[in-house]
């Protein structure tokens, strides 16, 4: 096989390997057992036959162990960017406001988030805490509805680890495959 064309397949598979390793990693954080079983099957079911592939033809072709360390470095950028697009796991999604607590918790209930009020004390005075603990993956949706209401509004998402029950959104609009299954 032509080394070039070999190389790609490596390079290709590494970063199949090492984006499949980094969803594990994850979802072994987030407690996900059976997600990290299957995951580590396929991970190192593909590792073995790169490393099969490459270990024997690296000391007369240096160029494979380029393209398998190449593949694994993409690899951990494809698995972060994979990751972040699943946004796997829960938040704790807080905002913290001295004018428009009101506005932000009446907007976010209408779209269909559990909210809780925190009355508090800040180095200016008087601030309402907004809390909202949901999936991952509606960070984006909090953060729009919050800087509609208010630009400047500090917030911070925090991942959540266990949460004993969590209350989904029920207007939140469908997205990605959800919304064509909304369609049919």
């Amino acid at each position: 096989m032509n080394i070039w064309l070999l190389g790609l397949l490596v390079f290709l598979a590494r970063i199949v390997d090492v984006s499949v390793g980094t969803l594990r990693t994850i979802s072994i954080v987030q407690g996900r057992t059976k997600i990290a079983f299957f995951l580590a099957f396929i991970e190192t079911s593909v590792w073995l036959s790169v490393l099969s592939a490459v270990l024997p033809k690296v000391m007369e072709s240096p160029l494979l162990g380029f393209f398998y360390a190449f593949g694994f470095a993409s690899g951990n950028v494809v698995g972060i960017l994979v990751e972040k697009r699943l946004a796997m796991g829960y938040i704790n999604f807080r905002v913290i406001t001295t004018k428009f607590a009101k506005e932000i918790t009446n907007s976010l209930r209408e779209k269909g988030f559990a909210v809780t009020n925190f009355e508090g004390e800040g180095k200016d005075g008087k601030v309402t805490e907004i809390y909202v603990a949901t999936d991952r993956k509606n960070l984006s949706i909090l953060v729009k509805i919050v800087k509609e209401i208010e630009p400047d509004a500090f917030y911070i998402a925090e991942q959540a680890g266990i949460i004993s029950k969590i209350r989904r959104p029920t207007m939140v609009p469908a997205t990605g495959w959800r919304a064509v299954q909304k369609k049919k």
